[in-house]
C-alpha cells in the first residue's frame, strides 16, 4: 500500500483529489494539510510514502516542502501538482528533489500512475509544463524574491509577509527592493503585477 500525503490550500480540490486516490486498492491517504507548515507536520506524523504538493500554499510552499523532506522524512518522495509553470519553477522543483511535476488536469487515474512511478524511484514531468517553463525562461529573481512580490500583490503588509517568511521586516524590504528593481517597477504592488504577467509568481 502506498501512502499519501496530499497538501493543497484549497480544500474542494484535495477533497476531490483524496476522493479519487480512494478508487485505488494499492494508495491511501493517510494526511491532509492546507499549509506548508502543516504539510511538513502531517509528513513528520504519518511518515508517507509520497507527498503530493500544491507549489503555492500559505507559509512554506511546496518546493521548500519538498527540500525539507528530502532531509527530514528522507523516505518520502515528492511530487508537484500545478495549474501553471511560472518560469524557473521547474528547475526549482527538480533541485528541491521533486521527482514529478503534474498538472492539476491530469485525471485520477493517471494522477495514481504517476504516483507509483515516483513510488519506485522513477520520474515524470508533464511534457506541457515543461515546455511551458522552458518557453519562460530563467526568472531575473532569486528563490526569496519571487516568494515576496505574491503576498505583496494581495496587499499584506511587510510585517505579515515578514512573519510567513520568517524573515525580519528590513530583510523583506530588501528583497521587495529588489525584486522591483530587476522587473523594472516602481513600488512592491507593481513588481507584483508585473511578475504576474511575466509568468514569475
Amino acid at each position: 500500500m502506498i501512502r499519501v500525503l496530499l497538501a493543497d490550500d484549497e480544500h474542494l480540490i484535495r477533497g476531490a483529489l483524496a476522493s479519487l486516490l480512494a478508487l485505488e486498492d494499492d494508495i491511501t491517504v493517510v494526511a491532509e494539510a492546507g499549509t506548508g507548515d502543516e504539510a511538513l507536520a502531517m509528513a513528520r506524523a504519518h511518515r508517507p510514502d509520497v507527498a503530493v504538493l500544491d507549489p503555492r500554499m500559505p507559509g512554506c510552499d511546496g518546493v521548500s516542502v519538498a527540500a525539507t523532506l528530502r532531509g527530514t522524512v528522507p523516505q518520502c518522495t515528492s511530487m508537484i501538482v500545478t495549474s501553471h509553470a511560472r518560469g524557473g519553477a521547474l528547475k526549482q522543483a527538480l533541485g528541491a528533489g521533486v521527482r514529478g511535476f503534474v498538472p492539476k488536469t491530469v485525471s485520477g487515474r493517471r494522477l495514481a500512475e504517476i504516483i507509483r512511478t515516483v513510488h519506485t524511484d522513477g520520474r515524470y514531468v508533464d511534457h506541457e509544463l515543461a515546455a511551458d517553463a522552458i518557453a519562460a525562461g530563467e526568472s531575473p529573481l532569486t528563490p526569496r524574491e519571487t516568494e515576496m512580490p505574491s503576498p505583496a500583490e494581495d496587499g499584506a503588509p511587510v510585517a505579515e509577509i515578514a512573519s510567513h517568511a520568517a524573515l525580519s521586516p528590513g530583510t523583506v524590504r530588501n528583497h521587495l527592493s529588489a525584486a522591483a528593481a530587476e522587473l523594472g517597477a516602481e513600488n512592491r504592488h507593481v513588481a507584483a503585477r508585473v511578475a504576474r504577467v511575466r509568468g514569475r509568481l
